[in-house]
């Protein structure tokens, strides 16, 4: 039976809409890829105005897919960020490329300035990882793009509702655009289809080509073959993947889209709470929230300030859960895996600000459907953990300032 007191990490907001959307697609007798998924994909497409949005089963899926369709494979290099999920770097490896790390600013994505130091002639692409829905500074990627030939493929996975100069993700901007951006929909995300994601672009021809990738390099979609005017000839054009999405995911996901700013704004209400309650605490720092209302607090990754402190983050973490709360960490940097440390550790992959950020991350309870009574007692215990194993005697700290 589960703690009616632990304050989880993260609770999927589902509402009766959703549910029965879901029985309604049940009874439909279509459960795959089918008319439900159509329409997701032309609502994401209408919110992010993008001209082409193509529903996949994962953001994984969504980045194999840009890079593969991009024809970028052996012998070419793609920069990214240490500080992601290991799907970022997979799917660099799937298509027999070279992943190059880049190290981070202090806000934790990704250095404009690392990625233009890293550049060779083998370098293809860029995909920079808007951690936390903290949006890069993608002015500057695209420019040394631009400059160097490159295509960026946008990690999006923590950013659905990510705002950037005003605009949703990968929208053109003074001339420059990404070629793609992967989104996802995994259960702890800011909507959710429970297992899900979508790659848009505005590049025709990059759109037709990974929809042929997406379902085996066949020619059509399933459900023109099998729907009552449809044809059962199909051809493989290509070598391709199984990464469609259902219309049983689809049709939860119909109704998170249409929440998706208000549950932004949930979550901006909470990470507001909490950097309120924290601003006098010098033993950590908040994290930045960018511009206004660009930011949509996927996570709220709070810093530790060692230096100040008699524990260490592990300790911390382990504080909070004592006192029933769930904590966790983003991310264990990509050096630091045993499968990816023979090349990740390498002289030209050190990024020593990315070691050093994560030593001193933990990544507090956020949800849409949090209280504001759940954000305080969270702040309460990241207070009392504070109080009790500070190094330096408050009346010092205070006289310090």
């Amino acid at each position: 039976m589960s703690d009616p007191k632990f304050i989880p990490f993260h609770v999927p907001s589902i509402g009766e809409e959703e549910i029965q959307e879901v029985v309604d697609t049940l009874r439909s007798g279509w459960l795959t890829t089918g008319e439900r998924t159509a329409r997701f994909e032309r609502d994401f497409k209408a919110y992010t105005g993008a001209q082409h949005a193509l529903a996949v089963n994962s953001c994984t899926a969504a980045l194999h897919l840009a890079l593969a369709a991009l024809d970028i494979g052996p012998g070419d290099e793609v920069i990214t960020t240490p500080i992601t999920f290991c799907a970022t770097v997979n799917t660099i490896l799937h298509v027999g490329a070279t992943p190059v790390l880049a190290d981070i600013l202090p806000d934790g994505n990704i250095d404009p300035a690392s990625i233009a130091a890293r550049i060779t002639p083998r370098t293809r692409a860029i995909i920079p990882v808007h951690l936390a829905g903290l949006p890069c500074d993608m002015e500057a990627i695209w420019r040394l793009a631009r400059q160097h030939g490159l295509r960026v493929i946008e990690d999006a996975a923590h950013a659905a509702g990510t705002r950037y100069r005003g605009a949703s993700l990968g929208c053109e901007r003074g001339g420059f655009r990404s070629d793609a951006v992967a989104w996802s929909f995994y259960a702890t995300k800011n909507i959710t289809t429970g297992e899900g994601g979508m790659v848009t672009t505005d590049d025709a021809a990059l759109a037709a080509r990974m929809k042929v990738l997406c379902l085996h390099g066949i020619s059509k979609d399933a459900w023109n073959r099998y729907a009552e005017n449809g044809s059962w000839f199909y051809q493989v054009l290509e070598e391709g993947f199984k990464y469609n999405l259902s219309d049983v995911q689809s049709a939860i996901g119909i109704h998170q889209l249409k929440k998706i700013d208000r549950f932004a704004e949930a979550r901006r209400a909470i990470a507001e709470r909490y950097t309120r309650r924290f601003r006098d605490l010098e033993e950590v720092e908040t994290p930045p929230a960018g511009e206004p209302g660009e930011h949509s607090w996927h996570l709220y990754i709070l810093r530790l300030r060692l230096d100040r402190l008699g524990i260490d983050r592990n300790r911390f973490i382990e504080e909070l859960k004592r006192r029933r709360i769930g904590a966790s960490v983003h991310f264990i940097p990509i050096p630091l895996h045993p499968y990816f440390a023979p090349w990740a550790d390498l002289p030209h992959n050190q990024c020593p600000r990315a070691l050093a950020f994560y030593e001193r991350i933990v990544s507090l309870p956020l949800f849409p459907d949090m209280t504001m009574e759940q954000a305080d007692t969270v702040a309460a215990a990241v207070e009392e953990i504070v109080a009790a194993n500070r190094t330096r005697p408050v009346a010092d700290v205070v006289g310090a300032r």
